[in-house]
Formats: structure tokens, C-alpha cells, sequence
């Protein structure tokens, strides 16, 4: 069907009469009137009820008038894609990371996208993963990285790597040791909000286990500077130990019985149209993030 002719049905039928139409689209009435015959004619049927205040579709023409908003919406998405791949993008991109991902990917990330976008710009939010996964179904946030966000219908996840959860301490450890092993230790671990920490504590509990923490702090950073003190052990991720602060040597024995595994995880809003820059962004952080925290990419989830 001739976009242009279902352009027109959808004037009418949206504005309740040729005259508003015709007046809405800038052509006369009688050409507009001409159009929906022939319209009407490539249906074989009627489409439109006259009534004392102007038309309505009928049953037909509800039907073509779905069809015809569906087709029209779809083109319109083509005609900006394409506009937007022969443009040079001025948006803006606001990423999401968690601070121990932002010090490893965040500069290498903005310099890439000024590179790859000179006209456009971005911001970068640092925040727990909790605070990230709001933003991003609050629309504050147009694509993030998250370590084990619970699942939402309104964000669309994928699972990029998957990392051992680990002892650490200044004292020698074994080679692995188990869960029981790790939580009879003092240790210094999130507070129960974290995701780290309810990984820790969903695998505790079958057990009749629970961390007795002497410290509980949200930076993995600020943990291992606790450790490095002395002041206890922990269980966090095997990367995490790239943030040590260099007070003497760090021992990580992975944890067994069970072993525990936490997800970082690419997240955008389902709700959100992809554009070019957050398809762009999206690629780079899958690239950046597999490539700088291990592991093979994961399935979508």
C-alpha cells in the first residue's frame, strides 16, 4: 500500500474529519476525499462512517488503521536510522559502573567514544550495582555495567563474565578452602545489601552458616585497605585483588564447597530505543569488560 495514502487515513481517521484533515496535511479536501476512495477501493470495502460531527472507522477501517500506524511507526524508525548513520551524533550518553570496573574501563572508554564521536558527549556515574540498575530503569542511565542485578522485565541484561569468589588475607592460606573455612575467619565484607554479600549469604544459609563480620564497609577498595591493617580477611571477587594497596603481600585461596561465582552483567532499559551511541557503547564496554575482568562472554539473561 502507498505510504503516503495511509498517511492520510491515519490524518482522519486521528482527526475526526476530512476538513481538519486536509487542513492538517495542507492539501484540499476534495483531493484528500479522492485519495480515500481509491483507498477504499484497493480494500474492497469501507472504511470510515459518517456521522453527525464528522467520520469514525469502522471494524475495517480499525483493523487498516492498526496496520497502518505499525507500518508508518516502522518506517519513520528506518528513515532516522539511516539519518543517524550519515550524521555525526551531538547526544549525549550517560554509562553506569561500579567504582572498581570505572578505575579500569572509564578512561579507556571516554577516550575511544571522543574519538569515535567528536560532537557528542558523555557522562560517567559510578554507584554500587543496586543504584545503577535504579538509574538505568529510572532512565538516568543509558547503558551500565553491574555486578548480579536481580532479574526486571525492564532492563535487558547479558551476562559477561563470571568470576570465583575468593579468601584473601595478609596470612598464608591453603590452596582453596571452603565456605565454612573462609566464614569461621574475622572478616571484613559488605553489608547485606551488597551483591557480593548476598552471594556470600545465599550460599551460607542452606548450610546453617553467616558471616560474624567485624567490619562491614561498600567499597571493595576501602575492604582490602582493612585487610591490608590487619584488621580481618575477606571474600570478595579474585579481581579484586588488583586493587591491593601494597602493604605486603596479598594470599587468595579460592573458596569450595560451594563455589560461588558472581555475574557482571551489560544492562540497558528495555524501554529505550537503541541509537547509535548506545550501540556503539554497549560493544566497547562487552569488549573492555571480558577483555580487562577474564572469562568468556556469558548468554543474555
Amino acid at each position: 500500500m502507498d505510504p503516503t495514502a495511509l498517511h492520510q487515513f491515519v490524518a482522519i481517521a486521528d482527526a475526526g474529519s476530512l476538513s481538519r484533515a486536509a487542513a492538517a496535511l495542507s492539501v484540499s479536501q476534495p483531493t484528500l476525499s479522492r485519495r480515500l476512495r481509491a483507498l477504499e477501493r484497493e480494500c474492497g470495502q469501507r472504511l470510515l462512517e459518517r456521522t453527525g460531527r464528522g467520520v469514525v472507522p469502522n471494524d475495517a477501517g480499525r483493523a487498516l488503521l492498526a496496520h497502518a500506524k505499525a507500518m508508518l511507526e516502522l518506517a519513520e524508525r528506518a528513515r532516522l536510522d539511516m539519518q543517524e548513520r550519515l550524521a555525526r551524533p551531538r547526544g549525549r550518553l550517560v554509562v553506569g559502573l561500579p567504582p572498581r570496573v570505572a578505575r579500569v574501563l572509564a578512561a579507556e572508554l571516554v577516550e575511544r567514544f571522543h574519538g569515535q564521536f567528536p560532537e557528542a558527549s558523555i557522562a560517567v556515574v559510578e554507584g554500587l550495582s543496586i543504584r545503577l540498575r535504579e538509574a538505568l530503569v529510572g532512565g538516568r542511565v543509558d547503558v551500565a555495567i553491574a555486578f548480579d542485578p536481580p532479574a526486571s522485565p525492564q532492563l535487558r541484561t547479558e551476562t559477561l563474565v563470571r568470576e570465583p569468589l575468593a579468601l584473601m588475607s595478609t596470612s598464608p592460606l591453603p590452596t582453596r578452602v571452603t565456605l565454612a573455612g573462609a566464614l569461621a575467619r574475622r572478616l571484613v565484607v559488605p553489608p547485606p545489601t551488597h551483591a557480593i554479600r548476598e552471594l556470600i549469604d545465599a550460599a551460607a544459609r542452606p548450610r546453617g552458616l553467616s558471616p560474624r563480620p567485624v567490619a562491614e564497609v561498600e567499597s571493595v577498595q576501602t575492604i582490602l585497605s582493612l585487610v591490608a591493617r590487619g584488621v580481618g580477611d575477606t571474600v570478595l571477587p579474585a579481581s579484586a585483588a588488583r586493587d591491593w594497596p601494597q602493604r605486603g603481600p596479598l594470599h587468595v585461596a579460592p573458596v569450595v564447597s560451594p563455589a560461588m561465582r558472581n555475574r557482571l552483567v551489560l544492562a540497558v532499559p528495555t524501554a529505550r530505543p537503541a541509537t547509535r551511541l548506545t550501540r556503539w557503547a554497549t560493544q566497547l564496554l562487552r569488549e573492555l569488560a571480558t577483555r580487562q575482568f577474564g572469562g568468556r562472554p556469558g548468554q543474555g539473561g
